[in-house]
């Protein structure tokens, strides 16, 4: 009997489990090399899964909305050719994967005979709806227990704190939790949420539900106004000779790549050297630890079709030139407009930048993308008189200005620091050179 185990794959670094949001193929199926059997999503990407041989599809080991860890057996195909194709489903499968997920389905059961889910905007893993389940903990309590994983995701660590620190909570006082002198401090939990206003609805209004990336977007949003008090800092930069080079240097690098070259990726270059002259600006906090990151690794917010946001990252963005910047920049922004990102491609941000002047918007404060400290805008390029300085005397011109912001972590980048790399970043585009090469 020959069989094969499709396992959930491991999608990037930090990633621990997948959700299953349909699958593609019924038990019964052939199913040829490469063709996908089922359609996975973890935080913001969705990702296909094909199977790497063939054969017929005999078991699904999950059901649509399952939360999977990375590398457990999903699926049991019978290998084209094998005898395994015409013997019973149930002695096609391993003991032991049989009673894995035997014990899973039954976690999933007892834990949802406990907890009767909510209308709510966040994914559980079986382990954690278990040990809600273990504590009785109710869901309207689940939901308000802020989570340190990717995207919000309440974790095994943050409902073990919770279940720690809730019994030294008092009801006449605001219910936070408690942290011991001999522990590490941790982000604080909240054990209570101020009531959402009520909403009224009068004829003719229309009810939209969120889709899955909108709500995770929303937990997200949410959470990092929770963790880090945001600051915000502006400048305006002189940025006539980024703009008189795009124009000399677009129509030359279109003949000879194939594809334009945008703003963007000069914008990152600065960025990027910028955070060299400025590296405590590119790190990360965990408890009462600051994590200096070593690697430059440079976000670019994107508006997707459907309205929503997405953040694809270039790694190592200060050991790029231009051209590979621009390229980057393009090929993520292509595969983020089709939906081609792999999960990898929005992991491991160091820093974030978003365009909002890409919508006429002179300037902006956006909202930090946790885990990092900082995040900048550039708004739209507009011509305004400006007073230059020249050996003959200040002269009024007409300039291209923008309006750069830098919303940052005050735990951790006081205004002196944040105000001074924005300046940077500033001079950087101001000092561009208007002669070079590409």
């Amino acid at each position: 009997m020959s069989e094969f185990q499709l396992v959930m794959p491991k999608m990037g670094e930090s990633i621990a489990e997948a959700t299953i949001i349909r699958w593609t193929k019924n038990e019964g199926d052939s199913i040829s090399v490469d063709e996908t059997v089922l359609e996975i999503a973890t935080d913001k990407v969705d990702s296909e899964v094909p199977s790497p041989k063939a054969g017929k599809l005999i078991k699904r080991l999950f059901n649509e909305g399952d939360v999977v860890p990375v590398n457990a057996p999903i699926a049991i195909i019978s290998l084209e050719g094998s005898a395994a194709a015409s013997a019973p489903v149930s002695s096609a499968i391993p003991a032991e994967i049989k009673q894995a997920v035997e014990q899973t389905e039954k976690t999933i059961q007892q834990t949802q005979e406990t907890i009767t889910p909510a209308p709510g905007n966040r994914f559980y893993s079986p382990l954690v709806l278990n040990i809600a389940k273990a504590e009785n903990i109710s869901m309207a309590v689940l939901e308000t227990i802020a989570g340190t994983g990717a995207e919000g995701r309440v974790t095994k660590r943050d409902i073990l704190a919770f279940v720690q620190n809730k019994g030294n909570v008092t009801p006449s006082a605001p219910q936070t939790t408690s942290i011991s002198p001999a522990s590490t401090p941790k982000p604080v939990v909240s054990a209570s949420v101020p009531p959402r206003p009520p909403v009224s609805l009068s004829g003719g209004d229309e009810i939209i539900e969120m889709d899955r990336m909108r709500k995770l977007i929303a937990d997200h949003m949410v959470m990092s106004k929770h963790t880090s008090p945001h600051v915000t800092s502006f400048v305006e930069a002189d940025v006539t000779n980024m703009v008189v080079w795009r124009d000399k240097a677009k129509k030359v690098y279109e003949k000879r790549e194939g594809e334009k070259i945008t703003f963007t990726p000069m914008f990152i270059e600065c960025v990027a050297k910028a955070i060299k002259d400025f590296p405590m600006i590119n790190v990360s906090v965990d408890g009462n630890n600051i994590i200096k990151r070593k690697n430059i690794n440079i976000g670019m917010a994107a508006a997707l079709p459907t309205g929503n946001l997405i953040v694809p990252v270039i790694k190592s963005a200060d050991g790029m030139n231009l051209l590979g910047l621009t390229k980057s920049v393009n090929d993520l922004a292509n595969r983020a407009r089709a939906n081609k990102l792999a999960p990898d491609d929005i992991q491991g941000g160091t820093f974030t930048l978003t365009n909002v002047g890409g919508f006429g918007n002179v300037m902006g404060t956006p909202i930090i993308n946790q885990p990092q400290v900082a995040i900048m805008a550039t708004g739209s390029i507009k011509k305004k008189p400006a007073v230059l300085e020249t050996p003959m005397g200040d002269v009024i011109a007409i300039r291209h200005m923008m309006f750069l912001s830098l919303s940052y972590d005050h735990r951790v980048v006081d205004g002196s620091l944040g105000g001074s790399f924005l300046k940077r970043v500033a001079d950087y585009m101001e000092q561009w050179d208007v002669n070079r090469e590409i």
